[in-house]
């Protein structure tokens, strides 16, 4: 690894934990030539996911994507957007699948999102799903309450 300061490739490691999320390794190193200390993150390289769209435009994952819509659902709410996005990923490299479409991925979040959170689930459904009146956004909070009441 090389120093940031120096540019030399010549560090130790000092300490190594792992994250709190437990997708990877922090390591605290120590430059031999200038003594600088720096932070690396060790994490599992992991195979690309592509997104299909709706148009049928292919593109790579993108987690800060992701995370930046769930997000603006999620806005002044008690959700941890961060252990979502990290399980959502988790599950996607779990799944072994080169693809998915965006109608699934938004189905995983809906789907994780009912269940931490109504007011986030129906902000992320009002867009994902387009309502397109409020009728439409009755009939989903009354599948809520229904859901609620079992």
């Amino acid at each position: 690894m090389r120093c940031p300061a120096c540019n030399s490739g010549d560090s130790h490691v000092l300490d190594s934990r792992h994250t709190e999320e437990g997708n990877s390794i922090r390591r605290r190193r120590a430059c031999a030539v200038c003594g600088k200390r720096f932070t690396t993150y060790e994490v599992i390289e992991t195979s690309p996911i592509v997104v299909i769209k709706k148009n049928g435009a292919r593109e790579f994952f993108d987690r800060h994507k992701l995370s930046g819509g769930i997000m603006r659902a999620c806005e002044k709410r008690e959700v941890d957007v961060e252990e979502l996005v990290n399980g959502i990923e988790r599950d996607l490299q779990n799944m072994l699948v080169a693809e998915i479409t965006t109608k699934e991925l938004g189905e995983m979040v809906m789907e994780r999102l009912r269940k931490v959170d109504a007011v986030s689930y129906v902000r992320f459904a009002s867009v994902y799903r387009e309502f397109k009146d409020v009728d439409t956004f009755l009939e989903e909070l009354n599948k809520i309450i229904r859901h609620s009441d079992t």
